[in-house]
């Protein structure tokens, strides 16, 4: 009897491989054959899912930040009304919040390294160019909305923009994503984390 193979974990299988690859040879030398390679498939299997490179790594991407999205908002909820926290505790939560995004584990290291190398062929690929534009705005977006409701319960310093504060929080998460990729034994895990957490201090004049 034929084996039965479900096209979704198959699809989420060669992913997997994908980012294996991306995080080990970087996106330049990423193949569909390294990729069947890795997955342990002949390309011939691999292409019955995706035609060519540039829909795998479309759907690799858009997978990558469907996941990130729904990990994030799933935070939210669990997160709530930030007003009936202590102000330690706002800050906490919101340090555990922003710091899914950045590499504090090999989950989120091959996420960031997948997406740093994403980003970098965006710059001369349109085909990339809607999704990392989307990226970047969704970054964006969180970080807005995180300082709102900071400033709404009372956490934030009185004055402050939160449209600059959106940007420099924004600027300080890409730069420690991209130091702790390109440098871990100099950025750990640890002090991203602390750096995360003294910016959001001095936010709130907590520390």
């Amino acid at each position: 009897m034929p084996k039965v193979v479900d096209p979704d974990a198959r699809r989420r299988a060669v992913v997997d491989a994908l980012f294996r690859v991306v995080v080990r040879d970087g996106l330049q030398r990423t193949s569909l054959r390294a990729v069947a390679d890795e997955a342990g498939l002949n390309i011939g299997s691999l292409r019955h899912y995706f035609a060519s490179q540039q829909e795998l790594m479309d759907f690799a991407m858009q997978s990558m930040l469907d996941g990130l999205t729904d990990r994030l908002l799933q935070h939210v909820e669990r997160i709530g009304d930030l007003g009936r926290y202590p102000c330690a505790e706002r800050l906490r939560l919101v340090t555990d919040l922003l710091a899914e995004l950045l590499p504090l584990d090999e989950r989120r290291g091959a996420e960031v390294t997948v997406f740093l190398d994403f980003n970098a062929a965006a710059r001369t690929n349109p085909a990339f160019q809607d999704l990392a534009h989307q990226a970047a705005a969704g970054t964006r977006r969180l970080v807005h909305r995180v300082l709102t409701r900071l400033d709404e319960s009372g956490t934030l310093r009185p004055g402050r923009d939160i449209a600059i504060e959106t940007e420099r929080l924004t600027s300080l998460l890409d730069g420690l994503s991209l130091s702790a990729v390109r440098h871990p034994d100099i950025l750990g895990a640890q002090m991203c984390r602390q750096v995360l957490a003294a910016h959001l201090e001095d936010l709130s004049g907590a520390g």
